[in-house]
Parts: structure tokens; C-alpha cells; sequence
């Protein structure tokens, strides 16, 4: 049989002496100067050659860089694809043109990409810009890529006005993360100086509570409400346990990895109680969570300040929706805050009325309800949830749980007890057992569960 398939191949050849447009290739049967077997081994030849030219390679995308996965290339460890997307690029014998779907030109990722561990730290030639994340005041934060080794990081560029220097919170930042070494505190790379912009290197996050919110509307699933809530209070126990406040907490400040990993960042209202000092402003934490105390004009505060605004953020991932939603000002948003835990006086809140801003005759006398009547959902959980909720969000500042009592809290007993005897630096996820649970209300893939398996850990140095 195989040899009649040779006998059509090569009359047709006969007929069609130089034909092979399919592959553009020239097969030319010399007209009873070469025997048919000849023929066949020759063509078998040139189709084993034509097989191994087009034989497709890979070709990286700047925007698909894996974290983790890291393979040598001439002695130079490079990515490696893990569940990142990749894009195939076929290589063919004509150079063709730049299209859109080879966004490197022609170029070969080792050729464009290469990983110079000669650079220095401290320079900014050792990053690479791939794309803007956000815009602030006085910042603008990009992901990037070190040319050191390959790793994802977030650069926090700081605009710096001649006049005026190095803005003070920079400073302030940057002083106080150079100490913390922390599994959930973002972790401070390198610092890069120049005429123009302070750049701060960090550990890239994927993603912060507030658009993980978002992408599960309703509420979280309480079992990841927990896990969150416990890796929250374990960075404010640390750095509380080092005299530091946070002084902004809120879901946008809070980065959140692929994995779950929980990280506080943002420290630039952060401040030291190492050293005693009076001078304290009432102007700190978003309005949605500053404290009542500290919305009625206090100065005099210390960590109770971050208590309530975890446990305000506690009550969010819960409800999925603010705890106490004001939107004009420091009086709606007492006033939102009121309704719920009651109007104050001199003998529920002992030195109430010193305080600048307080003014009983603004609001009329209601009394403390149940939060359970308040957010429907803690009438669907455990009381303990509440409980937590409750101790945390107290009227009375000295009267707000700890950090560290919180973490002994009954609501937490459900975790694995290994994550009690962590190491700082070490995440809760590397204890057999903790992991995500698949959101109830997961928009964009709700049958999928994710495999920590497949998850990459986000890799610092």
C-alpha cells in the first residue's frame, strides 16, 4: 500500500514538474534520471527538514511575567510559564512585520529581557515600568520588574517640587518600613533617589480588599472573613506591640494576594508613640472609619484609633457595604454612628463633653441597639462573630478590645491552633488547612474553586 502511495505521489509529479506552493518548498522529479525509491527517501528527507524549522517556539509577553517559576537560559535564571498566559509565536524562514499579537517585535524575550545581576540596588536603571496602577496626590503607583532578577514589584513614585523637598509622609513611610518585617505588612524592597522623584520599590500585591469587595458583591463568605480578619489583627498586634499606629485603615489600604495573603500598607500617616508627643491631629483615617472619639476632636488617642477601624471594616466584608456610611461631614457621620451605639453622655463616656466637638444638643437622645438588628447578617452567624464586632467598635476608647486579646478571641478557634505559633515573617497559609474558600457571589467565576496548588507565592528578597 505505501509504495502505491509513492507511484501516485510521483506521477503527479511527473505531470507538475515544479509545483510544491503549499509549502514553498521546490521538489523537482528529474524525468527518468532518478529511480522512484530515490525519489521517496528524498522527499521523506525534505519533509523531516520542513517539520523541524516550523516547529513553533515560545515567546513571552511583558504582560504574562510569572512571579515564581524560575528556569536557567545560559546560566541566567528566567520565568518560567507556570498559570501564567503565554503567547506562541511561530517561527518561519521570512522575518515577518510587528503585528498586534507579537508585542515584542520579532524580539525573543531573552534578547529584550535579560537579568543582569551586576545592577545595584538604590538605582533606577534596575526597574522596569510596565504599567500604571493608580494616581494619587503626590504619588503614581506602577507594576514593574526588576532587571536584578525577574520579580514583580510596585513602584511608588513620589513627585518631589524643588521648594518644597521630600514630602514629611514619605519620609515618615519609609522610616518606619525599613523596621517592619512582617508576613502581613507590604514589604519595602529598595528606596531610589534622584532630583526629580523619591521612588519606593515594594513587594507586588495583586489586588486590595476594597476591589476584592467588589468583585464579590453581598458579603464575603465568613469563613474568608475570618482568615482576613485574623492575618489584620496579627499586623496591627505587631505593630502595636512596637508603639506604631496605623492612623488610615481602610479596605484600600489593605493588599490581598492570589493566595489570601492579607498585607497593611500605605504607612504614610503612620506615627511612633515611642516618643511622647502632643501633637497629634483629629484629621486622620478616612471619615467612613475615624473612631467617635477622634471625630469629636481628640488628639489624646493611641491604638484603640486602628481598633475601630478594623472592626469597621470587619462589619463591610461582612455586610458587604460600609459599617457607617456618612457623606457630608464629621456631623452625618456621628450621626451614623449614634444611631447604632447611642448618644453619649457624661455617664456612659466619663469626659465626653471636654471633647472640642461635642455637642448633645445637636442630636436627639436615641439608646444602643443590638448589632444583630442593625446587619442582618451577624443574626446569621455564630454570637460570637457579634461579639467580636462588638468589643472592637466600643464607644469608650480604653474600652475596645487589643490586637492581641482580639487574636485569643473565641470567634478565631475555628483555624488550625498552629496559626498561633507563627513566626512573623511566616504567612498562616503555609499551615495545612488555610485556605480561601470559593465566593458565594464570585462574579466572574462562580463554580470555580481555586487550588492553592495553583496559586503562586508572591516571592520577596
Amino acid at each position: 500500500m505505501e509504495d502505491l502511495l509513492w507511484r501516485f505521489r510521483l506521477w503527479g509529479s511527473l505531470c507538475v514538474s515544479k509545483c510544491c506552493w503549499c509549502c514553498g518548498q521546490e521538489k523537482e522529479v528529474r524525468n527518468g534520471q532518478e529511480s522512484m525509491s530515490e525519489a521517496r527517501d528524498r522527499w521523506r528527507e525534505e519533509d523531516e527538514e520542513m517539520e523541524m524549522e516550523e516547529r513553533p517556539t515560545k515567546s513571552w509577553s511583558v504582560s504574562s511575567l510569572p512571579i515564581t517559576e524560575l528556569g536557567d537560559v545560559d546560566g541566567v535564571e528566567t520565568p518560567q510559564p507556570h498559570w501564567f498566559h503565554t503567547l506562541q509565536v511561530r517561527r518561519l524562514r521570512v522575518q515577518r512585520g510587528r503585528s498586534n499579537s507579537d508585542p515584542l517585535g520579532g524580539k525573543s524575550f531573552q534578547q529584550e529581557f535579560q537579568w543582569n545581576t551586576g545592577l545595584q540596588f538604590g538605582t533606577a536603571t534596575s526597574y522596569l515600568n510596565l504599567e500604571k496602577l493608580g494616581e494619587g496626590t503626590y504619588a503614581t503607583v506602577y507594576k514593574g520588574i526588576s532587571r536584578i532578577n525577574g520579580h514583580l514589584v510596585a513602584l511608588k513614585v513620589i513627585r518631589m517640587k524643588t521648594e518644597e523637598g521630600i514630602p514629611f509622609t514619605a519620609i515618615r513611610e519609609a522610616s518606619l518600613l525599613k523596621g517592619l518585617k512582617h508576613a502581613n505588612i507590604v514589604l519595602l524592597h529598595d528606596i531610589i533617589h534622584t532630583r526629580e522623584s523619591l521612588t519606593f520599590v515594594f513587594e507586588y500585591v495583586q489586588t486590595d480588599l476594597a476591589q476584592y469587595m467588589i468583585q464579590h458583591p453581598g458579603g464575603l463568605h465568613s469563613y474568608n472573613v475570618r482568615i482576613f480578619m485574623f492575618q489584620l489583627l496579627r499586623g496591627l498586634s505587631y505593630i502595636h506591640s512596637r508603639r506604631i499606629l496605623h492612623r488610615d485603615l481602610k479596605p484600600q489600604n489593605l493588599l490581598i494576594s492570589y493566595l489570601g495573603e492579607l498585607k497593611l500598607a500605605d504607612f504614610g500617616l503612620a506615627r511612633s508613640k515611642s516618643i511622647p508627643c502632643q501633637t497629634y491631629s483629629a484629621e486622620v483615617v478616612t471619615l467612613w472609619y475615624r473612631p467617635p472619639d477622634v471625630l469629636l476632636g481628640s488628639t489624646d488617642y493611641s491604638t484603640a484609633l486602628d481598633i475601630w477601624g478594623a472592626g469597621c471594616i470587619f462589619i463591610e466584608m461582612l455586610q458587604g457595604a460600609p459599617a457607617f456610611p456618612g457623606v457630608a461631614d464629621v456631623l452625618e457621620q456621628l450621626l451614623k454612628i449614634w444611631t447604632v451605639l447611642g448618644v453619649p453622655t457624661e455617664e456612659s463616656w466619663p469626659g465626653v463633653s471636654e471633647l472640642p466637638n461635642y455637642k448633645p444638643e445637636w442630636f436627639l437622645p436615641c439608646k444602643a441597639q443590638q448589632f444583630r438588628d442593625v446587619w442582618k447578617r451577624f443574626a446569621q452567624l455564630p454570637y460570637k462573630t457579634e461579639d467580636l464586632a462588638q468589643q472592637m467598635l466600643m464607644m469608650v476608647p480604653k474600652d475596645r478590645i487589643s490586637a492581641q486579646d482580639a487574636l485569643q478571641h473565641p470567634y478565631f478557634n475555628t483555624l488550625p491552633p498552629p496559626v498561633m505559633q507563627l513566626r512573623d515573617t511566616v504567612s498562616i497559609f503555609k499551615v495545612p488547612g488555610v485556605r480561601l474558600e470559593t465566593e458565594a457571589r464570585d462574579i466572574f467565576s462562580p463554580n470555580r474553586r481555586m487550588k492553592s496548588s495553583l496559586v503562586p507565592l508572591g516571592k520577596c528578597w
